[in-house]
């Protein structure tokens, strides 16, 4: 279980406290000056670094150092309840046996916004609009870019995602796509996240997330 983590100190003793047996949380502290990464130890977590700042850095770091065959991706942020990730790897089983031996899988969590502000208006149209992009380069049928997400590592490495920024996301997406993956959505909870948000819970953030992701859209495609 990957965790990109830049100052979610006051977040993860829930998150942690929630991870359903059989998953063992890998924090990656992408340079965090609170505290994350005592913390995350001091609650069971292991602890890995990711100097270089940047979604997707913190991303690849986890994936290089993670060491289970199938691997689960989502914010450390308390917006996402680590209890749902196992349905996540059973909908991924589903899907990579109704694909067969040589079927590859991307399952992502939809989310479904629980309590006030828990997904700014400002971040649900960004999402909506590079949805709609994504849908019409790839292929896919996709609602959302949604944040939890369970893969198996050998096939993830395999895609050479070269994003490190806010781009990585939509990245695995479209490269996942286009060498042939099924592509699955279940719905999880999705709700107001704990501290200050630096991406989608700002407008300057969403701004920046979609300019990442768009750059990556035109440089795939292209």
């Amino acid at each position: 279980m990957i965790l990109p983590c830049l100052n979610e100190a006051a977040a993860l003793p829930w998150v942690l406290s929630r991870m359903p047996d059989g998953f063992r949380a890998l924090v990656v502290d992408n340079a965090s000056t609170d505290g994350s990464a005592g913390v995350a130890a001091e609650h069971g977590a292991r602890v890995v670094a990711a100097p270089a700042r940047g979604f997707g850095a913190a991303c690849h770091a986890g994936l290089l150092a993670a060491g289970t065959e199938v691997v689960c991706v989502m914010d450390a942020d308390a917006s996402l309840d680590p209890a749902e990730l196992s349905r996540l790897v059973a909908a991924l089983g589903g899907l990579e046996a109704a694909a067969g031996t040589a079927g590859a899988a991307l399952v992502l969590g939809r989310r479904r916004p629980v309590g006030r502000g828990a997904w700014p208006p400002h971040a649900r149209l960004g999402n909506a609009v590079l949805v709609r992009s994504l849908n019409r380069r790839a292929g896919t049928r996709l609602r959302d870019l949604g944040p939890m997400r369970a893969a198996r590592r050998a096939d993830l490495l395999a895609l050479d995602l070269a994003d490190r920024r806010f781009g990585y996301p939509l990245e695995m997406v479209l490269r996942a796509a286009g060498a042939g993956w099924r592509i699955g959505e279940v719905d999880v909870a999705y709700r107001p996240r704990v501290g200050s948000s630096k991406v989608t819970g700002t407008l300057g953030g969403t701004v920046r997330a979609v300019r990442d992701m768009r750059r990556v859209l035109g440089q795939v495609a292209s």
